[in-house]
């Protein structure tokens, strides 16, 4: 270890872990990284080489035992009803069913809806109610005694931060400089900071911007293979990644027919991956999404919703930036309806040149310590409220 992660180890100890360890069980679980390296916090978060081989064995085992993936949803069904009771780790989500006065949870890759949870875990992990996060359950199966919600939880085990104190947190910082603290949170998204620039660390720094502010209007153009949408995918619960580009008013922003918030209103962050497919099947898509992105607000119906979400413009450029200044724009990747809007991209808080950034070579991902994802990505939620650096 160097200064820095032996620093860190002893101010922070088991919040941290090496961060190359996840790829090293990454590739038997698709499962995201805030998830594995809580995992590999509880068994891994030491410098002894021998407890980090046996911990990543122990990882391993957890996830080959008790992961669903989403194609084995049946056969999984299939074991609680066999065995009664059936040990899985799922990504649960809870809402309270007004209508009959009790909590309902969603198993995300088990697909199941309507399954029975203690009111004492929904009130001891206020997070399930706030976008669910991942955890060991015990699922038992008793048709007999409700045929309406014959699965139920027995037992329920966070494998992410249910919530947090950021006291220790506080104190902990003071002990670091600015410099150090800026390594730390660069280490802790998974790359060397040591092989990069003064200028290359605040890109990074500046992907992180939309979720730590509110409304906050961010574009990255540059070539393949830089990492610009990782952040978005991997690192934080509370952001989603729109895939394509492709989406609706009603997804996007508001369902009217439902009277539901659409993704601004549930994610910290909206990002889209590819900016040249970006697509509204309804006409008044794009104005909408200038009203959002100027004020925070929008008009469906008869009504205006307000929401924070930030958001996230990522895309490619082929060419090199001297041959697009000259035959076009540096928002050329932009579809017609929106590179030629002048408009839209006044509301743009940052264009983040993604051609400085270097890219993922093996050489730039790191094998020191940093904190543990779901740690960072709860500190960039609490930066909402708090002056954290």
């Amino acid at each position: 270890m160097d200064l820095l992660s032996q620093k860190l180890n002893q101010v922070f100890p088991g919040k941290v872990v090496r961060k190359d360890l996840t790829k090293k069980i990454k590739e038997g679980a698709n499962v995201p990284v805030y998830v594995l390296e809580y995992l590999l916090g509880m068994y891994c978060a030491t410098d002894d080489e021998d407890a980090i081989k046996d911990g990543v064995e122990t990882v391993k085992r957890i996830l080959a035992d008790n992961f669903v993936r989403p194609d084995e949803a049946e056969k999984v069904k299939s074991k609680i009803k066999e065995q009664g009771i059936y040990t899985i780790i799922d990504k649960v989500t809870v809402r309270l069913n007004e209508k009959i006065d009790t909590y309902e949870a969603e198993l995300s890759n088990l697909g199941l809806k309507d399954v029975m949870i203690d009111e004492n875990d929904v009130k001891k992990y206020d997070r399930l109610l706030i976008g669910g996060i991942w955890c060991i359950l015990k699922i038992k199966y008793s048709y007999e005694d409700n045929k309406r919600m014959p699965f139920a939880i027995e037992t329920l085990t966070p494998i992410q931060l249910p919530n947090m104190d950021l006291n220790d947190i506080y104190l902990g910082r003071k002990q670091f400089t600015t410099e150090e603290w800026i390594d730390i949170i660069i280490r802790s998204m998974g790359i060397e900071p040591t092989k990069l620039t003064h200028t290359q660390k605040f890109h990074y720094i500046e992907r992180a911007v939309p979720l730590v502010e509110n409304n906050y209007n961010l574009c990255e153009l540059g070539p393949r293979g830089t990492g610009k949408s990782h952040i978005y995918k991997e690192i934080s619960p509370n952001s989603i990644l729109v895939s394509g580009g492709q989406t609706t008013v009603a997804n996007l922003f508001y369902n009217m027919s439902q009277r539901k918030i659409g993704l601004v209103g549930m994610w910290d962050c909206v990002a889209f991956d590819e900016v040249a497919g970006i697509h509204f099947k309804d006409k008044d898509g794009i104005q909408i999404m200038k009203d959002y992105m100027a004020s925070g607000s929008f008009a469906r119906g008869k009504e205006e919703k307000n929401a924070n979400a930030s958001m996230v413009f990522e895309g490619n450029i082929n060419q090199s930036v001297d041959v697009i200044l000259k035959t076009s724009n540096l928002f050329e990747p932009f579809p017609p309806e929106m590179a030629n809007d002048t408009a839209f991209f006044d509301r743009m808080h940052f264009y983040l040149p993604g051609w400085e950034v270097p890219k993922m070579r093996p050489e730039l991902i790191t094998d020191d310590y940093g904190f543990i994802t779901d740690y960072l990505s709860s500190f960039f939620r609490e930066m909402k409220n708090n002056i954290f650096w």
